[in-house]
């Protein structure tokens, strides 16, 4: 686990694998919030969730875009120290499977899109969508074609960008601003490095807004 510097803010201090689904019969019911991450392969989903619960291994780093076709649920264990007291929180944080894979069939993305979709509708603990998009790499059709889709489900989203430790400061910045312009929701895109970890904190604070409110 990561080194918590203030153990008063919220943070996670513990993390493990619980499940994976394939198909509707295999989704977690039981009552406990759901974070879910989704991006296009290769984008940066499981370095981000092995930099957000400061475990290295939790989830595979695959090297073949694509690779993970499965929604995998990792039990989350939270806390913070509110008014004196400790509070603890249970949820799940869901890795969804990447899009936009080049090599992958018709039928695999239709069936993928209904598979997805279907998960958005039968989870009721989903509470927010962590889009991730590529900082280098803003406003790509498919990334804007996937934001549409998702904002159909109703389920707030939050913009997450990613490797922008590759890019310099000014064009950092730029991207982030053309991003809030293409892809407008409630909150404005948040920078992440799985790399420096930065942007953690940021992430995090999101993420008790909706699992602690």
């Amino acid at each position: 686990m990561a080194e918590i510097k203030d153990i008063t803010k919220f943070h996670i201090f513990s993390s493990a694998y619980f499940a994976s689904a394939v198909n509707r019969s295999q989704y977690v019911t039981d009552g406990k919030k759901e974070i879910a991450f989704i991006g296009r392969s290769n984008v940066g989903k499981s370095s981000l969730i092995n930099s957000l619960t400061g475990r290295k291994k939790l989830a595979y780093v695959s090297r073949e875009p694509g690779k993970t076709r499965t929604i995998n649920y990792y039990a989350i264990q939270s806390r913070r120290i509110e008014n004196e007291e400790e509070q603890r929180q249970d949820w799940y944080l869901v890795d969804l499977p990447g899009y936009g894979f080049a090599k992958t069939s018709q039928e695999n993305k239709d069936s993928w899109s209904s598979f997805i979709d279907e998960y958005m509708k039968k989870s009721p603990g989903l509470i927010m969508i962590g889009l991730l998009l590529d900082l280098r790499h803003p406003g790509l059709p498919i990334d804007l074609k996937a934001f549409d889709w998702l904002k159909k489900a109703g389920i707030p989203i939050q913009i997450i960008a990613t490797k922008g430790d590759k890019l310099s400061r000014n064009d950092l910045k730029k991207n982030l601003m053309q991003m809030k312009k293409l892809f407008p929701t409630a909150s404005l895109p948040l920078a992440y490095s799985s790399l420096t970890g930065e942007g953690r904190d940021a992430l995090l604070e999101v993420i008790e807004g909706k699992i602690c409110e």
